[in-house]
């Protein structure tokens, strides 16, 4: 099913679990808003001081952060662009409330989408003295409520949550007899993940994949037989999987009000974080935590939205103030992470986008100083293009930049190998992302141990006889877990399990300059805390992620690697929507560097191979000596705060316009091409247009680019020159009626373009 909420599907669906287991922006000057000369995404300092006072936790905010940090009542949508600080708006805000006594720690649920970024929120609320608040992922605070209270709403012991249901999956298909390989079994299973999230059952499976566009990996009725099967394999087997936390905790707090009045006396403000990311079904969760208050605060970025395969989808953000007509509006555009180049970057890309997330984009303005521009590189084949980014991060790393501050990104993870070997026969240490969680390491475990046992007795050790400080302390114990002064040679598991206790030796160094005072069981405490937090420390290695997982992370130096047609957008993206994701997924990429931007692709796959590929159609116009294809009118949105109405009353409506066709002005034939209608008429009937008006407008388009930074289809675009030299305007009202001409470029541009209409030469 897809749109509305099957309540009573959830709820039979609940029912027979129970019967199985029962028994068992106005933006200021870029000097004035630097949060103290640092980013506000993650440079902050490492160990802060609290705040004394609620008035401090609110100091170093720009006028738009701030807003959203003393918005503490009804509901309110922050909109984001990368780099802004929403992080920093949305903790200060809580942390407001809390040192403020508006809000009870124990009261404030914060959600968000991954336990990096849940770990990141406790820490920093920590930091700002809001210890007690729940900050945790969809599915942690839902199974959370769902074992607490099942014993209530179902009776017995809760059902064991599956690790991976691929195995299930593939049991599904052999009592299906239908035979799956290794990847069509992953195809599937997202299948069936997506379907859950959807609120979508076996049975309305094919209808729905067809409603969304969705491009199935099998015939559609075939995955809904696996989907029906592997749905009572689970039942049999008495367990349930990831997407039934939620389905289930939906499915209580439906069925039993009183489970859901106690939930809610308990949460009586939520905090939403990247809420673009929501999937239906998480949005009914919400739904139902709130009940008919509105004390919800949503935090998102449309032109982030990168995650519409798993379910995610930004409608619930855009249409926020549908749902919520009182609320407050406050959107972020300053960017403190990126240069001005890389955000130039990012916003050309962002300028030729389409749909509806585009028609929402914002347009980040750098806080930054100016930085290098980005370099574009072509190589003949993929070992090429990989040795060139090793060989750069070697000569980086050499002139005194952190290897953790280095960044290679890519589409695919299949892609990955190559680059580790490369950056290995270079001698530079790396590290992949989405790998084991820091703490939960095995050498983490042992240290964190070793390091427990010496605050403890550290008297009587000779290990820490000559040492004379903190540092020297953990260096001595952590020397005996195979922490040496010099890395070990090459890479690999030894590299690694070196890596990780040298972030610790690091961390402790940056604890003790914070707090000199401070002793091995004031570490170990810290250790402890962070662990809870999943606030781990910074390996120091190069980063290897695809551009999915690099999400909410950043870097001074990022490799944009294999940007080339059919790898971004990738192969299988077809449909306008599709293509618009991928570009939305390099804005990513693009976003995540602060200082540098290498953006580089090959021509052929291997050596001596054809060299039919192109650098990606997303930086045509943007890259040097390209020309843009097509371009979108108008700008971002600016940064500022649009309050809601209050009192009930609804928000007006925008009134639909019946617009009459577009016809072709020389044959009369009805235009559906934006090109064509932007011309007002079909591409192949003759053209009137005078052809020295259209040079002239091209040079003085050229000036305009160059005087102002942008690209030249920023100004105007070639269809609305050729529109406007075909059509001759002499007075402002014929200009404004030639599309592409809209009223901002018309009171900025209108008086030149008029003037070279007429004849007069331009300066």
């Amino acid at each position: 099913m897809t749109g509305t909420c099957r309540t009573g599907r959830t709820s039979a669906a609940l029912i027979r679990l129970r019967a199985s287991a029962c028994g068992q922006r106005a933006h200021s000057s870029p000097t004035t808003w630097q949060h103290g000369g640092v980013t506000a995404a993650t440079h902050s300092t490492l160990f802060p001081q609290v705040p004394d006072t609620p008035d401090a936790v609110l100091e170093g905010l720009d006028p738009e952060q701030r807003e959203v940090a003393t918005a503490l009542h009804g509901p309110v949508c922050v909109l984001a662009g990368a780099g802004t600080g929403k992080t920093r708006a949305i903790t200060h805000r809580i942390a407001y409330g809390v040192r403020a006594g508006i809000l009870q720690p124990s009261s404030v649920l914060a959600v968000t989408f991954t336990n990096r970024a849940a770990g990141e929120m406790r820490g920093r609320l920590r930091q700002l003295g809001a210890s007690g608040v729940q900050a945790r992922t969809f599915h942690s605070a839902a199974l959370r409520q769902l074992q607490y209270f099942w014993p209530r709403a179902v009776g017995g012991s809760m059902p064991r949550i599956v690790d991976r249901k691929i195995q299930i999956v593939a049991d599904a298909a052999a009592a299906c007899r239908i035979r799956l390989d290794r990847n069509e079994l992953r195809d599937v299973t997202a299948e069936i993940e997506w379907a859950k999230v959807t609120q979508t059952v076996p049975g309305d499976y094919a209808a729905a994949a067809a409603k969304s566009g969705r491009d199935t990996p099998r015939d559609p009725a075939e995955t809904a037989q696996l989907y029906a099967a592997y749905e009572d394999l689970k039942r049999d087997r008495a367990v349930i999987d990831f997407e039934d936390v939620l389905l289930l905790t939906v499915g209580v707090l439906q069925d039993r009000h009183d489970v859901a009045e106690q939930v809610r006396s308990q949460y009586r403000h939520f905090v939403v974080d990247e809420y673009q990311d929501v999937s239906p079904l998480q949005q009914r969760l919400l739904e139902l935590w709130l009940g008919d208050r509105d004390d919800l605060c949503v935090v998102g970025d449309a032109s982030q939205t990168i995650y519409s395969f798993t379910g995610a989808t930004p409608d619930h953000l855009l249409d926020f103030r549908v749902r919520h007509p009182g609320a407050t509006v406050v959107k972020l555009v300053r960017d403190y992470r990126s240069t001005p180049e890389v955000v130039h970057l990012a916003n050309g890309l962002l300028a030729q986008a389409r749909g509806r997330a585009a028609e929402h984009r914002l347009e980040l303005v750098s806080q930054r100083p100016s930085g290098p521009e980005p370099v574009y590189t072509e190589y003949g084949d993929e070992p090429a293009e990989a040795e060139g980014a090793a060989r750069r991060i070697r000569e980086l790393i050499d002139s005194g930049v952190p290897a953790s501050e280095i960044a290679v990104l890519f589409r695919t993870n299949s892609q990955s190998e190559t680059y580790e070997q490369a950056l290995a026969d270079a001698g530079v240490p790396y590290q992949l992302r989405g790998a084991e969680r820091f703490f939960d390491r095995p050498e983490v475990r042992k240290a964190g141990v070793a390091l427990r046992g010496a605050a403890r007795f550290g008297a009587n050790d000779a290990l820490l006889d000559e040492t004379v400080d903190l540092p020297s302390q953990v260096r001595a114990v952590l020397s005996g877990e195979g922490w040496t002064s010099e890395p070990p040679a090459g890479s690999g598991a030894v590299r690694e399990r070196w890596e990780s206790l040298a972030a610790l030796v690091n961390l402790a160094q940056d604890f003790a300059a914070a707090k000199p005072d401070a002793t091995l069981g004031d570490l170990v405490a810290e250790l402890d805390e962070r662990a809870n937090a999943q606030h781990a420390p910074t390996v120091q290695g190069v980063t290897l992620a695809s551009l999915h997982s690099a999400k909410g992370l950043e870097w001074d130096v990022v490799f944009l690697v294999g940007v080339a047609e059919g790898m971004m957008p990738i192969t299988y993206a077809k449909t306008e929507e599709q293509i618009e994701e991928e570009r939305r997924l390099l804005y990513v990429g693009v976003t995540r560097a602060r200082e540098r931007l290498h953006v580089s692709w090959a021509l052929s796959r291997s050596p001596g191979g054809r060299s039919n590929r192109r650098p990606s159609r997303f930086l045509d116009g943007l890259r040097p000596g390209s020309s843009a294809t097509t371009a979108r009118s108008g700008t971002g949105a600016a940064g500022g705060i649009e309050r809601g109405l209050r009192g009930g009353t609804p928000a007006p409506t925008p009134r639909r316009t019946h617009r009459t066709p577009a016809r072709c002005r020389v044959c009369g034939r009805t235009l559906r091409d934006a090109g064509e209608m932007k011309l007002m008429r079909c591409e192949d009937c003759p053209s009137d247009m005078d052809e020295g008006l259209y040079e002239r407008l091209r040079e003085w388009r050229a000036v305009q680019a160059r005087s102002s930074g942008q690209p030249d289809f920023c100004v105007f675009t070639d269809r609305t020159l050729m529109a406007i030299a075909e059509a001759g305007p002499a007075t402002p009202a014929e200009l404004a009626r030639i599309p592409g001409v809209i009223s901002r470029k018309l009171q900025r541009y209108g008086a030149d373009v008029l003037a070279i209409c007429a004849g007069q030469d331009f300066d």
